[in-house]
C-alpha cells in the first residue's frame, strides 16, 4: 500500500502525471487502485480482468449482484464499452466530462461481474484530470466509490485508507473532492429515460438537453 501526494489544482504537473502512471501500472497488473474525481475518490480496477475486479467486490464487501459503473476518458472508449444512441449523445454533449453517469446497453465484451449480469452498464466521464490521465493510460476502469458498501463515501483520502487499507494498492491523494457528491445517474431506454440517482446534474437540466 502506498499512497501519491500530488496538486493538480491548476491542471496535470509532472507529479500527477508520475502519479497517474504509476496507478495505470497497478490497474495492468491486475491490482486495486484509490483516485479522485471531481465528486467522491474512486476505487478502481481493470473492467476487463475478473479477478480484480472480483477483489474489489470483495474489498468494498459489496454484493456480487450490484453492479459497477464504468470511467472512460473520452467518448471513443465509452464506445468500446457501450451502445451509444442519440439521447446519449445528447447527454454526453452536454454534461461529459462532469457528474453524470448514463446507464446504457453495454458492448458484448464487457465481463458480467462488472455488471452483474445485466446487459447494461454504468459508464460516465470524470471531470477530473487525474482520472482521466489514468484512463488514458489504462483503458476502462471501474468508477465506483472507494468506501465499504453502504458506508459514507470518500471525500478525502483519510477516509478511503481508513476503508480499504491494505486491500488497494496504490492511493492518489489529490486533495478534498471538488463536490463531495456522486454523480447523477440516468438510465436510457431507448428515447426514454429514468433517473436513478439525483446528483448535481439536476432532472430539469436533462430535460432541457433532450427536449432541444
Amino acid at each position: 500500500m502506498r499512497v501519491l501526494k500530488c496538486d493538480c489544482s491548476k491542471g496535470l504537473n509532472d507529479n500527477c502525471i508520475q502519479a497517474a502512471m504509476a496507478a495505470a501500472e497497478d490497474i495492468a497488473a491486475g491490482n486495486l487502485i484509490v483516485y479522485p474525481t471531481d465528486t467522491v475518490y474512486g476505487i478502481g480496477a481493470d473492467i476487463y480482468n475478473e479477478v480484480a475486479v472480483k477483489n474489489l467486490y470483495l474489498a468494498k464487501r459489496r454484493p456480487f449482484d450490484m453492479a459497477l459503473s464504468v470511467a472512460v476518458a473520452d467518448r471513443k472508449m465509452m464506445e468500446s464499452v457501450a451502445i451509444l444512441n442519440e439521447t446519449a449523445d445528447k447527454l454526453i454533449k452536454a454534461f461529459l466530462p462532469g457528474p453524470l453517469t448514463i446507464i446504457i446497453k453495454k458492448n458484448p465484451e464487457v465481463p458480467d461481474i462488472v455488471t452483474a449480469g445485466s446487459q447494461k452498464v454504468g459508464i460516465r466521464i470524470p471531470d477530473h484530470p487525474i482520472a482521466l490521465e489514468i484512463a488514458r493510460r489504462s483503458g476502462p476502469i471501474v468508477a465506483t466509490s472507494a468506501n465499504i458498501h453502504f458506508q459514507p463515501d470518500a471525500i478525502d483520502i483519510g477516509m478511503a485508507t481508513a476503508a480499504l487499507g491494505n486491500s488497494v494498492s496504490t492511493y492518489i491523494d489529490a486533495g478534498h473532492s471538488p463536490s463531495g457528491k456522486p454523480s447523477t445517474i440516468i438510465w436510457i431506454k431507448d428515447k426514454e429515460y429514468e433517473i436513478i440517482r439525483q446528483g448535481p446534474i439536476t432532472e430539469d437540466m436533462i430535460k432541457e438537453v433532450l427536449q432541444c
